[in-house]
């Protein structure tokens, strides 16, 4: 096959989709210069958002599904939840300041921590999603997904503060719920029991009450599942039905130690 043919034959299969590939790198960078402007003491705020405006608009215009009056106007809309985001954020910060013992200062954490990194776009791409931007809200959740290795759906709802710890492979589905003072560590997963399309608009994901501890690699799965307030849920948990409060979930594999034999040398 010639040249031509193949690119003849590539771009007839291209053609049945509509794909500006130019909007994942766009919100890669809004994404970027939005976390920056939020947390940098020496971004110019009149400025960076200006540019955040030109870039979001850009996006909107592949993004956005409605009238282009109503498109239009979801910056300022997005823009006006800011400053109550960054006061989520902030509490956010303190919480795992006040309970990670390897915290030194704010700073490490607006800096180095990649949990609060993933809880910083979540709180962000779900303004979007509440502004029916599902697209772009989509993008951002998976580019702090890529870089911190933790998934959260845009349309989660978690209260503030919440403290993720380590971050690698926690995934967090659409209808979650997590109230105050939550605190997980890696590898969580709050997911749904059976997945089915019909499935689309009703609560899926678990609910997590106030002050939950969920240690590493624990599963909680489906929709009417809730882990009472105070609860802990011990690491390796496979949970699939409500916790009462004050519970502790343990995995009773044991773990079994031998001594070695001495072996000459």
């Amino acid at each position: 096959m010639t040249k031509d043919l193949i690119i003849k034959h590539i771009d007839s299969l291209k053609n049945h989709t509509a794909i500006n590939y130019s909007i994942k790198t766009k919100t890669e960078a809004f994404t970027e210069k939005l976390f920056y402007t939020l947390f940098d003491t020496n971004a110019n705020l009149y400025k960076s958002m200006d540019q955040l405006e030109i870039l979001f608009k850009e996006i909107s215009i592949i993004a956005c599904k409605k009238p282009e009056e109503l498109c239009d106007s979801i910056w300022e809309k997005f823009m006006g939840t800011l400053p109550d985001v960054l006061d989520k954020l902030k509490q956010d910060a303190n919480f795992i300041l006040e309970n990670d013992p390897a915290s030194n200062d704010l700073q490490e954490i607006y800096l180095a921590y990649p949990g609060f990194y993933a809880i910083a776009i979540y709180r962000l791409s779900h303004e979007l999603y509440l502004l029916d931007m599902p697209l772009f809200s989509r993008l951002m959740s998976e580019y702090a997904h890529r870089i911190t290795g933790t998934d959260i759906h845009a349309g989660a709802q978690i209260d503030s503060p919440f403290f993720i710890d380590h971050a690698t492979g926690i995934v967090i589905g659409e209808t979650t719920h997590i109230d105050k003072y939550v605190k997980i560590y890696q590898g969580v997963t709050l997911g749904a029991l059976s997945v089915s399309k019909s499935m689309k608009n009703n609560k899926r994901h678990p609910t997590v009450e106030k002050s939950v501890c969920i240690y590493a690699n624990a599963t909680i799965l489906g929709g009417e599942t809730v882990i009472g307030k105070n609860s802990i849920v011990g690491g390796n948990s496979w949970v699939t039905r409500s916790i009462p409060e004050n519970s502790i979930v343990l995995n009773t594999t044991t773990t079994e130690v031998k001594i070695k034999e001495k072996e000459d040398r």
